[in-house]
């Protein structure tokens, strides 16, 4: 008899192409596969809350899979670390319906993105943050990111390539917080579309600067056009820190 599990998972996306299999580089996906395969003595197909792009990392990612398996998942955490990476990390595991589905049955999604001002660089953190040469103005940034709240059309902040048919999200959370040298920008929606939190941060970083003003973003915002926005932020400063389903 088959069961559904529900799984969280960390990683560093350094070193893989993304969190989906790929055929010309190594995802998170297939590490994961490969390990829950030779755990649990049978093929593992998983399903993932969010598609993280190459180089982004996660603390709070879903996956779901259907297994024989009469492992409990309360030893999973034990069981795979031998079989992962120490860039991959199973956090729990529980039973779930037999129909849930980890990016189906998802209400909303949190990511974080965090920037380092960093004058000089920081060869620690260069793979989790955005080192950044000039000084920001967090209080700009968030006035900023008030205007994100609530329901519009993010196609100013849509790559090509997305697969997803609507550009209509609605974010409930979207602001800055200053530690030190250190700026994290928490944003919390019920989807979003592909490369969209990483054009955010590259034009909020904009207006940190002084380079945009907050009429600048919302007129981008408000264009849905994508030559509007400008460039995105770099990947490895990206975090999916929670699924709420």
């Amino acid at each position: 008899m088959s069961h559904t599990i529900k799984a969280i998972v960390a990683y560093d996306g350094t070193n893989y192409q993304g969190f989906q299999r790929q055929k010309n580089g190594v995802g998170v996906q297939q590490v994961l596969e490969k390990a829950l395969t030779e755990v649990l003595k049978e093929p593992i197909l998983i399903k993932a809350a969010g598609r993280t792009d190459a180089g982004v990392h996660a603390l709070g990612q879903v996956i779901s899979f259907t297994t024989s398996s009469r492992i409990p998942p309360e030893n999973y955490r034990r069981a795979l670390e031998p079989h992962l990476p120490p860039d991959i990390a199973v956090r729990e595991a529980f039973y779930a319906p037999d129909d849930f589905h980890a990016r189906f049955d998802a209400v909303d999604k949190t990511y974080q993105y965090k920037l380092l001002y960093a004058p000089l660089p920081d060869p620690t953190r260069r793979n989790t943050t955005w080192e950044f040469r000039e000084k920001v103005d967090v209080d700009r940034m968030n006035q900023a990111a008030a205007l994100l709240l609530g329901k519009h059309d993010f196609t100013s902040f849509r790559n090509q390539g997305s697969q997803d048919t609507s550009p209509v999200r609605t974010l409930t959370e979207a602001h800055w917080v200053q530690d030190g040298d250190l700026y994290t920008f928490t944003i919390t929606g019920d989807g979003f579309l592909y490369r969209m939190v990483r054009n955010i941060v590259g034009c909020l970083v904009r207006v940190g600067t002084g380079t945009w003003s907050r009429e600048d973003f919302a007129r981008v915002l408000a264009a849905r056009n994508r030559k509007q926005a400008g460039m995105a932020a770099p990947p490895q400063g990206l975090y999916l820190m929670h699924v709420s389903y």
